[in-house]
């Protein structure tokens, strides 16, 4: 586990540890203990009652943020001709086939989000094994393996993210940066709450949102009051 600065262990001491917050002032709390020289990202993190070792308790979706991300979403797809041309007038950052498949293949990883034709799953099957342990798969299910990769592209600079529940049962996300205004981060809190809630799987038994928390990238983390996150 990394060690705590001293600044951190300042703010931490500084805030009442079994208090749960209101959402609004959980945002403008992290807010204001986002004190680091760069804009920290404020995060959501929910505990859900599923087990995702089981299928039908799986959690995974995308959801857009109305107000964006605030960060600069690096995109590679996988396309060739026509629709190769589609995704560099769309903004995508890397755009390639069998040659892409070598770069990632020889170690170079410098984007945040992949696209594929569904044509290209030929090629791009054969990195699994690097792209699927760092979330990056290209997946029909998230929109991500699709012949409109015009669409694609601008989601996903836009304001779109995925999320997947991990072993604990644990979802998060960036719901913007703390540069933002609190109502904008309000807006995006609010629908990555609501997609997860709508993502509740069918194996999903009892309380669904058990706990949650806001904190900012350096800032410790906020409990929240669940009643006022979602009904589970």
């Amino acid at each position: 586990m990394a060690k705590q600065t001293k600044k951190q262990k300042a703010l931490a001491a500084a805030l009442d540890r079994a208090k749960l917050y209101g959402v609004d002032e959980a945002i403008a709390t992290a807010k204001a203990n986002a004190t680091a020289k760069f804009d920290e990202t404020i995060e959501v993190a929910l505990n859900l009652g599923v087990d995702p070792r089981h299928a039908d308790q799986m959690v995974r979706g995308v959801v857009t943020l109305p107000a964006g991300t605030g960060k600069d979403v690096r995109v590679a797809v996988f396309a060739k001709g026509d629709k190769a041309e589609e995704a560099k007038n769309a903004g995508a950052d890397v755009v390639g086939a069998e040659d892409l498949m070598e770069t990632i293949q020889g170690g170079t990883i410098d984007f945040d989000r992949v696209i594929a034709t569904p044509d290209m799953m030929g090629v791009v099957g054969r990195l699994g094994k690097v792209l699927g342990p760092k979330g990056l798969m290209p997946n029909p299910k998230l929109g991500t393996v699709t012949m409109n990769v015009a669409e694609a592209v601008k989601a996903a600079k836009g304001g779109q993210v995925e999320f997947r529940v991990e072993k604990a049962g644990i979802v998060h996300s960036g719901i913007g940066k703390a540069s933002f205004s609190d109502e904008d981060l309000r807006r995006n809190f609010d629908a990555f709450v609501d997609a997860i809630v709508k993502a509740k799987p069918s194996g999903a038994k009892g309380k669904y949102v058990r706990k949650a928390a806001i904190s900012s990238s350096m800032g410790p983390g906020l409990k929240l009051d669940v009643a006022q996150v979602a009904s589970a």
